[in-house]
């Protein structure tokens, strides 16, 4: 059903009218406000947008800290536009980035292009998580983020491993806190460093291994980077749960995600939009004060 007057449904679609539909969609209230929120990672970078409780779309880019804001907003309007959402509906913005340098980028992105200012998951800012652990400074924004979205869904104890540029382990307590965890070289990062130390050795495309024995260079080491971290996610798994001193759900998200978890029973969930939901959850707890 339209609201909109008729003179702004005939004819052809020039600027003139969709500025005047929009403004008469305001009045009304119709207009859909979405969330956009932003993960950037040393690697990648994971945006999407909401829309109330629904993550309509998401996107994933290479982060790259020498392009300008307004390389970044075409990036972006582009992505939205492509998706079908208008730019203008977008009212709200939250992130999270471990690339120091990127947040202000976004900042004036922000500011500039969509006339607001982003939430930027950091001090002073509101998570509901206690961090238990010796420097809570030196904990990273996305491990904070992803703390808030795995106990808000699963409850507590939870084990979070994510599979990024960096294999992290995070483990919640039953009351939500972030209690610490352990850092190991992600997927992508040793495959490289083989790659780069071993003349020898190239580099592989990094699929489920067929066998255990490969019979070649190749498939030895695909062998041995994949199934070489299911053995360091299942040992560093059984450690954590016998120091947190019962089950804990495990709950992995990160580009590596799902192929490791098809090749692992202590995997029990698989969330790629763990952050992305974390973020929203907090954008909310903030704009509620």
């Amino acid at each position: 059903m339209s609201y909109l007057p008729p003179n702004l449904l005939e004819g052809n679609a020039l600027a003139e009218d969709e500025r005047k539909t929009k403004e008469i969609q305001e009045r009304l209230g119709i207009v859909q406000y979405m969330l956009l929120v932003i993960d950037i990672g040393n690697t990648d970078t994971t945006l999407g947008v909401f829309k109330d409780e629904e993550l309509g779309a998401t996107w994933h880019m290479a982060t790259n800290i020498h392009r300008m804001a307004d390389e970044h907003a075409a990036l972006l309007l582009n992505l939205l536009h492509h998706q079908g959402l208008d730019a203008a509906a977008i009212k709200e913005a939250a992130l999270c980035s471990v690339v120091p340098p990127l947040i202000a980028t976004y900042e004036d992105l922000f500011r500039r292009y969509f006339h607001i200012s982003p939430l930027v998951v950091g001090a002073g800012v509101k998570t509901g998580v206690r961090i238990r652990t010796d420097n809570p400074r030196e904990v990273g924004a996305d491990r904070i983020v992803n703390t808030a979205a795995a106990h808000h869904l699963y409850g507590g104890p939870v084990i979070i491993v994510d599979l990024g540029t960096a294999t992290t382990f995070d483990t919640v307590s039953k009351e939500g806190d972030y209690l610490g965890g352990a850092i190991a070289p992600g997927i992508d990062t040793a495959a490289e460093a083989l790659f780069m130390q071993a003349a020898m050795l190239p580099r592989v495309e990094l699929v489920h291994p067929q066998h255990a024995i490969g019979t070649n260079t190749i498939t030895a080491m695909q062998s041995g980077i994949i199934f070489g971290y299911v053995g360091l996610i299942e040992g560093m798994v059984a450690r954590l749960q016998k120091e947190l001193g019962g089950k804990a759900k495990v709950v992995a998200t990160g580009g590596w995600a799902e192929l490791i978890a098809k090749e692992t029973p202590v995997i029990d969930e698989v969330n790629l939009n763990l952050t992305l939901i974390g973020l929203r959850l907090i954008y909310l707890m903030n704009k509620a004060d």
